[in-house]
């Protein structure tokens, strides 16, 4: 191939790769954007442009500068023992999904502080029945994760009235929501919490973090909002404490298997809430203009946002 910059586009399918990179091409000058191809050969590439890559690719392309991951969630590219350890990372930033997150938690908190799984159960049996109005004290919602996206769910949520507290790994203030910062101070965060929305990274000190012993601790008839990652969540325990009463019900978007197998217990349980990891997809134009300008820094020696640390794993 010919001289420029070459960057690889490795996607989890081939018209997944070309796809993307239709949708970079000409983005760049004096760029290429080259589907990864399995039994291709080496390209040379400067960047790799990745979601759920094949591990060969970093065997393959010795000279990636730098790789972007078309997703926040970088825990399966970490996970890949090929993958250079002096390599940057570079996650992507909103591109979209935050406005789409906060959409899919008011969602599900309305669903619930509303209870409109009755009215729909109402409607069913043509009956006529209103309930009195809530009270959002009584309510309060907890975000776990506060990044980009989670700090942006949890200013809106408290827009709509309700109170609404953050955790996250250090404290920082952010207007209209009490932050618990750090592992000590996560008991206190889960016992004045009835909503429990996680937007956690996965990391080894997050994996099961939605288990029984802290679950028990939120406030009683509680109800959970998984939209991070489903290894985040002991799916046992949330069955043992929806079938005791202790919590009331949960919305559920990633799984531990994805996609859900059709025997899975959550696709017929009458307190959870599934949907096909759609909370947030990534919006193609906005994550070609946030990429392509990083690169455009990086070749120019400037700094940008979005790098991953590996320590932290995230």
């Amino acid at each position: 191939m010919g001289a420029g910059t070459k960057i690889i586009v490795a996607t989890n399918s081939r018209p997944g790769s070309a796809k993307w990179c239709n949708a970079f091409e000409g983005s760049l000058p004096d760029t290429q954007f080259i589907p990864w191809d399995e039994a291709g050969e080496p390209v040379g590439a400067d960047y790799a442009i990745v979601w759920q890559p094949a591990p060969a690719l970093f065997v393959r392309e010795t000279r990636l500068q730098a790789v972007f991951n078309l997703g926040a969630g970088i825990d399966s590219l970490l996970g890949l023992p090929e993958l250079p350890g002096n390599l940057p990372i570079v996650r992507l930033e909103d591109a979209g999904m935050a406005e789409q997150m906060v959409e899919y938690v008011v969602y599900g908190l309305l669903r619930a502080a509303r209870e409109f799984g009755v009215y729909e159960a109402q409607q069913q049996a043509s009956e006529w029945s209103g309930l009195p109005p809530i009270d959002r004290l009584r309510w309060p919602v907890g975000v776990m994760g506060l990044g980009a996206i989670g700090e942006r769910v949890a200013r809106a949520v408290a827009q709509l009235g309700y109170p609404v507290a953050g955790w996250a790994r250090r404290s920082r203030e952010i207007d209209g929501v009490q932050v618990y910062g750090g592992a000590e101070r996560l008991p206190a965060f889960l016992a004045r919490t009835r909503v429990l929305v996680n937007l956690l990274p996965l990391t080894p000190e997050t994996e099961n973090i939605l288990n029984r012993e802290n679950l028990e601790q939120l406030l009683p008839r509680a109800y959970l909002i998984n939209v991070a990652r489903g290894r985040h969540l002991v799916e046992q325990d949330l069955l043992d404490l929806l079938a005791c009463g202790r919590l009331a019900g949960a919305l559920l978007d990633v799984f531990r298997s994805e996609p859900l197998p059709k025997n899975h217990p959550f696709w017929s349980h009458a307190s959870i809430t599934v949907t096909p990891h759609i909370a947030a997809i990534t919006l193609r134009e906005d994550t070609v203009h946030q990429i392509v300008n990083k690169i455009g820094n990086l070749k120019k020696g400037l700094p940008i946002s979005g790098r991953v640390s590996r320590e932290q794993g995230y």
